[in-house]
């Protein structure tokens, strides 16, 4: 069983196997994988025409197998791997469908534990576009004030042209917003730099809101499967009224329109995070679990 490191060159093979899968969960996208992978210590390997990645965090875990075919004698082989490494086997992002093959095929074998600040939220694309009705309410009044703030408003994709723009304001909103000390939030910031230097290697489309000439926010995102918009990078001042609900609607109504849903990731067990996204109310939220191996 051998892993290897993700390199750009994997992307078609990845993508393979991503697209067989048809998921809305925001890890199932080459571009997450990749650009996350030094945090996470990511590796993969092919076992049985299925892509199996190990992530070497706080603890040795493995990514649920991914692809059309039979996971169970993928997860015999781990579970044999984990056994000659004396250690208990542990699967990450197991979704609901599943903890149903373990349950049938691995009884008693693994606890399967959902964590909430891992959940993606899962929003209908059409009601983020419109931010109409009563729940918007409070939404649409900030994009009205933002819009009588800011007359000479426009939004605009992101190009080479202003692409030094939109890497200026991040180093702003990084200088603004995000402690020193905190490994986790600068890597985000360094992320959404790359998510904006390699949008078109990773097949992103990206977006920028501009308010008296300078950039005020920017988003970045790609349609990952056959009816579902990732939002992986939405950035804005945030002493500016509205910049946040503005650049949200005017991202997907750009980039967005032929799209269900809209998956706006997780939370990562912030309150202030959790607050904002569950004001734009979601359809559901998308469970993700560890199966451990008891």
């Amino acid at each position: 069983m051998e892993f290897q490191p993700i390199r750009a060159r994997d992307k078609e093979v990845f993508e393979k196997y991503l697209s067989q899968i048809d998921s809305r969960s925001c890890d199932m996208c080459f571009a997450t994988l990749y650009l996350w992978r030094h945090f996470y210590n990511l590796e993969y390997a092919i076992l049985d025409d299925m892509l199996v990645m190990r992530s070497r965090d706080v603890l040795t875990s493995f990514c649920y197998p991914i692809g059309s075919g039979n996971p169970v004698p993928v997860i015999e082989k781990l579970l044999a791997y984990a056994e000659k490494h004396k250690r208990k086997l542990i699967l990450n992002n197991v979704y609901r469908e599943h903890e149903e093959v373990l349950n049938q095929h691995f009884p008693g074998v693994f606890q399967v534990n959902y964590d909430r600040d891992i959940a993606d939220y899962i929003y209908d694309c059409e009601k983020l576009q419109k931010m109409s009705g009563r729940k918007y309410h409070g939404k649409k009044n900030h994009i009205n004030k933002f819009k009588k703030l800011y007359p000479d408003w426009a939004y605009e994709p992101v190009t080479q042209e202003n692409l030094a723009e939109c890497l200026k304001m991040l180093k702003e909103w990084k200088e603004l917003y995000v402690p020193k000390d905190n490994l986790e939030k600068n890597t985000e910031v360094l992320v959404s730099e790359h998510y904006l230097k390699q949008r078109d290697f990773l097949g992103q489309k990206a977006g920028l809101l501009r308010a008296d000439e300078r950039v005020i926010a920017f988003s970045v995102g790609e349609k990952i499967n056959s009816d579902t918009f990732v939002v992986h990078v939405e950035k804005a001042y945030a002493d500016i009224p509205g910049a946040y609900p503005m650049i949200c609607q005017q991202f997907l109504l750009h980039e967005a329109g032929d799209c269900k849903y809209v998956n706006r990731e997780d939370d990562v067990g912030d309150e202030g995070l959790r607050k904002s996204k569950m004001s734009y109310h979601p359809l559901y939220l998308f469970e993700k679990a560890y199966a451990v191996q008891g």
